[in-house]
């Protein structure tokens, strides 16, 4: 099998937990911002696809350099290996985009590095008249960054955000990605009990099911370079077979989804039902201050509402205070709670153990981790 430069690409501070992922898959890999670059084989491309919770796409990367102007950027960029990725059929739009760099007009670089790859199949695959492109959709990138030049193709299709198990949600949906995350930073264990009080649409006690029976995320999707010619089927076989072999559907799991809106909860419902996690996770319409358990050493992940709506502030200030006195009597128990309000500790009415900034969209936030007792060895 071949070897590729490949990228995973990442939220802004989910790139140690990205990287993480990929070493864990069995591949090295260097941690630049927004992506983590290794080096793999056909297989690697399904696998990583299939695999990685936290990315947001697979990318490979056709080359890198530097280009001062459109002559160069055309010229480098016709001298890459463009017939070892693009069938003669090929269908291959062009995006781009420019950051500090003399070749600001994106437009521009897109009209030239789609000229420049056209030339480079004329003379490869010796046509003088234009391409169909009714073959298989290569999404070609070029990234213009500090006058360097990083020109990818996207092997995912939809962003990995997309597993194929939402079939509803609310007014502010949490990422997948960033809901797996949350679920990758804390203590929790599958044989130990899993509460999110805020669950919407029930992304993060869906992700936590997953992690828990180690089902890979991509199983219940596609993705656009299964359909490439040199992409082999059999290859995507084998990263599937794979993928059913490890994953663990005997492991029982303890999973909560609460919310106070009785419409999120059928839709969160729908979605764990269509994930195939229907009898795994239950949820309940709940206020987050009717919680109450006799179980121990249990983690609690939510994602509340952040009171940055005219008129919501106070009301969500006080839920903090509540929330707070009821999480206090948990004493084993670890609760994370992703926020943007900066005063959440004082509301809270205790500091975090630790704090991680994140990004949920564009909005700012910290991850406010409150680490109970540990569970004595067994």
């Amino acid at each position: 099998m071949s070897k590729y430069q490949l990228i995973a690409t990442s939220a802004m501070g989910l790139e140690a937990i990205v990287a993480k992922e990929v070493r864990a898959l069995g591949y090295d890999c260097t941690v630049e911002n927004g992506k983590i670059q290794f080096a793999g084989d056909e297989l690697a491309i399904a696998r990583s696809n299939l695999w990685l919770r936290t990315a947001d796409r697979i990318k490979i990367k056709v080359g890198e350099f530097k280009a001062f102007t459109f002559d160069e950027l055309f010229e480098k960029t016709k001298s890459l290996p463009w017939e070892q990725f693009l069938p003669e059929n090929a269908e291959f739009p062009v995006i781009g985009k420019s950051v500090k760099s003399k070749l600001f007009s994106v437009s521009d670089c897109q009209a030239i590095v789609k000229k420049a790859i056209v030339e480079r199949m004329k003379k490869y695959y010796k046509r003088t008249s234009w391409f169909e492109e009714n073959g298989g959709f290569y999404r070609v990138e070029v990234a213009l960054h500090k006058n360097i030049a990083s020109i990818t193709i996207d092997t995912s299709g939809n962003g990995l955000h997309k597993r194929g198990y939402r079939v509803g949600q609310g007014g502010a949906p949490l990422k997948e990605t960033l809901a797996a995350a949350l679920v990758m930073l804390t203590n929790w264990q599958p044989d130990r009990p899993f509460v999110d009080p805020f669950c919407g649409s029930g992304t993060i006690p869906i992700e936590a099911a997953l992690i828990g029976q180690n089902i890979a995320p991509g199983f219940n999707r596609e993705f656009v370079s299964e359909s490439w010619e040199w992409l082999k089927a059999e290859v995507w076989g084998e990263a599937r077979a794979e993928m059913e072999e490890l994953a663990k559907y005997d492991q029982p799991l303890s999973i909560i989804g609460s919310d106070i809106d009785h419409r999120m909860v059928k839709i969160a419902s729908e979605n764990a039902a269509e994930a195939g996690l229907g009898d795994l996770i239950s949820f309940k319409q709940m206020q987050v201050t009717d919680f109450t358990t006799n179980d121990d050493y249990g983690v609690i992940v939510g994602n509340p509402p952040y009171g940055e709506r005219l008129g919501e502030k106070s009301l969500v200030e006080q839920m903090y205070r509540e929330m707070g006195k009821t999480f206090s009597l948990l004493e084993t128990w670890s609760v994370y709670i992703l926020t943007s309000h900066e005063q959440f500790e004082e509301l809270y009415g205790k500091q975090a153990t630790k704090k991680r900034k994140l990004f949920n969209g564009f909005i700012k936030t910290d991850y406010y981790q409150f680490w109970g007792e540990r569970p004595p060895r067994e």
